[in-house]
């Protein structure tokens, strides 16, 4: 067919592949980066269908240029980089990669959680620098973890995945959720559904999943941070907004909570002054899906929903399903 698709990041040639056997044209990005506004800008005109990053900025505007468009895939669980209620007034299509990336994110939560826990990163980096002279008694003393309480903000997926994970660790799990319960946490685990601020003071580790939204927006700040134990540790896997990380640093800063793994952040790439700075906190790359395997399902699932929206069926992940209706 004389479909043009255009890719904004290089992804698997898994994806590539099933949308050169479908589209006459498909284009990657050439840049090792993500494109300006305007470049996309420009990109996106003449296009049927786009494939996009969660870095992409894609608003009413970008939508009205691109008149030919007809799908947006995003490459990535959350979807708030796209103004989706200009798309379906607009009659496109939007699609996400939900649970494909279930199981690589809930394992690099409990990553993050080990790491700044048992402060993995500050031994690595002491030994490299020939800074560990010797075992001692009260060297980089972290945290236990069995038997302690586990927070879960936002057990959808990804939360239960986490939560799930605790097994081995017989830990007490706490969480919150916008639906009535989780049952499958309250059977398997004996779970229990809790107020934020109940989960706050009571859990050692807090693991954060919720979707970003002007409800969740600065979820966790000042007056939240000060709820949790001195002893409590903060992973965030979900979205770095979630968080006012500013607060964070201030927090981390005065031994206010014991530490921090985060993957995500509120001006991505960037991080806010001084985080980078404390010893109590793993920064990580966003590699929260960055496994093979997860990445290379993820550009399957973007490219065949591309593809079943042109031939004018309903792709498997849409998240503005009114747009049929329409």
């Amino acid at each position: 067919m004389s479909w043009n698709v255009f890719i904004t990041r290089e992804i698997p040639e898994e994806g590539i592949a099933i949308l050169k056997r479908f589209c006459q044209t498909v284009e990657v990005n050439p840049h090792d980066r993500s494109l300006t506004y305007d470049e996309l800008l420009q990109q996106v005109k003449g296009r049927d269908a786009i494939l996009t990053m969660l870095s992409d900025k894609i608003d009413a505007r970008m939508i009205q240029e691109a008149a030919n468009l007809k799908v947006i895939a995003n490459y990535a669980v959350g979807y708030d980089n796209i103004n989706v209620k200009a798309a379906t007034e607009g009659g496109i299509v939007v699609t996400n990669a939900p649970g494909v990336l279930t199981d690589s994110t809930a394992d690099m939560a409990w990553a993050l959680l080990f790491s700044v826990t048992r402060r993995i990163v500050e031994g690595d980096r002491l030994t490299r620098t020939g800074k560990f002279t010797g075992w001692a008694p009260m060297f980089l003393l972290g945290g236990d973890i069995v038997e302690k309480t586990l927070g879960i903000i936002g057990a959808g997926r990804i939360g239960t995945a986490m939560a799930l994970r605790s097994r081995g660790w017989n830990m007490k799990v706490l969480y919150t959720t916008y639906k009535s319960r989780n049952t499958i946490l309250e059977e398997d685990l004996g779970a229990q559904k809790a107020d934020l601020e109940t989960l706050l003071r009571e859990s050692d580790f807090i693991s954060i999943h919720t979707p970003l939204s002007e409800k969740t927006r600065h979820m966790i700040g000042t007056r939240e941070l000060s709820m949790m134990k001195k002893t409590a540790y903060l992973i965030n896997t979900g979205r770095g907004p979630v968080i006012d990380e500013m607060a964070l640093v201030e927090a981390l800063r005065n031994k206010q909570i014991a530490g921090a793994g985060l993957d995500v952040y509120e001006d991505e790439p960037r991080l806010k002054p001084g985080l980078a700075e404390l010893d109590n906190v793993v920064v990580a790359p966003h590699l929260g899906s960055a496994t093979v395997e997860t990445r290379a399902r993820m550009s399957v699932m973007a490219a065949e929903d591309i593809a079943l929206v042109l031939s004018k069926q309903k792709p498997k992940n849409c998240v503005n399903p009114e747009v049929f209706t329409r």
